[in-house]
């Protein structure tokens, strides 16, 4: 690896003014949740079962990126990356909700509309194959191999989106940070809503992730801040902590051991603390809205309805249950809601993401109840924005900040 100087990676909202997706057509609302609400299911079913794992298929440097947010303010968040030698520029989604990186890719069977050409694999002095029963490949959830005994995966999705390729490796530029060797998915065949992006970078945990590739470079830490307007900039760095942040204990659930968990011992709403017995809790930078087990959700919801009296409520918008029509007012008045990890560490939500704007007149709490079985609470990225947020892997330890995308 070469380059030591530290960078930042801008992060921006995909439909934002910063973004050249500003005028693309965004997905549903309906199709927004419809998604999370997969994606949220998928994760219970992996807490609750440790036997629905995939089978096969046949001194420290720190670099920072701009992050961007995609799918009109709710979803995903963006960063460009570079690939190949000469270097091409890559804007992908980034994860934490899952390990392997990967872009559409040269040649392509099936692949969805982006605004990057696709990478080539045959136009990069630095790319090679990787063999089918080597450790990389071995790791992977799905893999398999070629008629040359290369090795292929096959990812899908808590949505259904899946992409599927060569595993293989290149130079990646990560900043101003050059990173030989990088593995990752050279996607031939991808289906699925991916906003345009060319792929998707893993933050996750397990052996492929981007974390584990580049331990002995960045000692497995990174930040990010995930802004909290379509014309805003966050940042993702990898490599340092960030001042000024209070650490709670990162946990481990063995069944699906590559994800970020934490304790959630209380929320604080209207002044008022909500205590409960301490929650297994996600944090997931790919599902927009939280989840909570029903119990919590309900005195939650009912002390939210409690303060929102003056205005009218409106019907469900799918699985956000409590709702209002704000026609006619210019501000309104939300209650405040503060989210304590174990530590008695205190996430003050910003206030753009405690309700979720399907219209004036339809805008709904972003918070919703898991089912009764799996007793795991799943913290979204609208409950994410604009805080420092540090996963200390190496020590175990997650970190939040206030006035992170400033």
């Amino acid at each position: 690896m070469t380059g030591t100087t530290p960078s930042r990676f801008n992060v921006v909202h995909w439909h934002g003014l910063c973004s050249s997706r500003a005028r693309q057509d965004k997905p549903s609302h309906m199709e927004l949740l419809r998604r999370d609400q997969a994606r949220v299911n998928y994760i219970q079913r992996r807490v609750a079962n440790a036997n629905s794992l995939l089978n096969p298929v046949g001194g420290s440097l720190f670099a920072r990126v701009p992050v961007s947010i995609i799918l009109g303010g709710a979803s995903g968040y963006i960063i460009n990356i570079g690939l190949g030698t000469p270097t091409k520029s890559f804007s992908v989604m980034f994860d934490t909700g899952s390990d392997l990186t990967w872009t559409q890719c040269v040649p392509c069977v099936n692949c969805y509309p982006q605004k990057n050409p696709f990478y080539d694999p045959t136009q990069s002095s630095t790319f090679t194959d990787i063999l089918c029963n080597s450790s990389f490949c071995t790791k992977l959830d799905k893999f398999g191999c070629s008629s040359t005994s290369t090795c292929l995966y096959e990812e899908e999705y808590t949505d259904h989106s899946s992409t599927n390729g060569s595993l293989i490796q290149d130079t990646l530029t990560f900043s101003s940070d050059t990173i030989q060797n990088f593995r990752f998915g050279c996607g031939h065949n991808n289906t699925g809503d991916f906003g345009q992006a060319d792929g998707l970078l893993g933050l996750g945990r397990g052996a492929i992730s981007i974390i584990s590739q580049t331990a002995q470079f960045y000692n497995k830490v990174f930040s990010y801040c995930l802004p909290s307007g379509s014309n805003e900039i966050g940042y993702l760095e990898l490599g340092t902590s960030v001042p000024g942040v209070k650490y709670t204990p990162m946990l481990t659930n063995p069944n699906i051991p590559s994800l970020y968990f934490l304790k959630l011992i209380a929320i604080s709403i209207a002044g008022t603390r909500l205590s409960f017995s301490p929650t297994e809790t996600m944090l997931d930078s790919g599902a927009s809205f939280s989840y909570l087990p029903p119990t919590i959700y309900s005195a939650l919801r009912s002390i939210f309805r409690k303060e929102m009296t003056n205005y009218p409520m409106a019907s469900p918008l799918f699985n956000l249950d409590t709702c209002y029509d704000l026609t006619g007012h210019s501000e309104v008045d939300a209650p405040e809601i503060v989210l304590i990890y174990d530590g008695e560490v205190t996430a003050y939500l910003d206030g753009s993401g405690i309700l979720y704007i399907h219209s004036l007149s339809q805008a709904c709490l972003t918070f919703a109840k898991t089912n009764e079985e799996v007793k795991v609470a799943i913290i979204g990225n609208m409950h994410q924005r604009r805080f420092n947020i540090v996963y200390d892997v190496a020590n175990s330890r997650i970190g939040f900040g206030s006035n992170g995308c400033n």
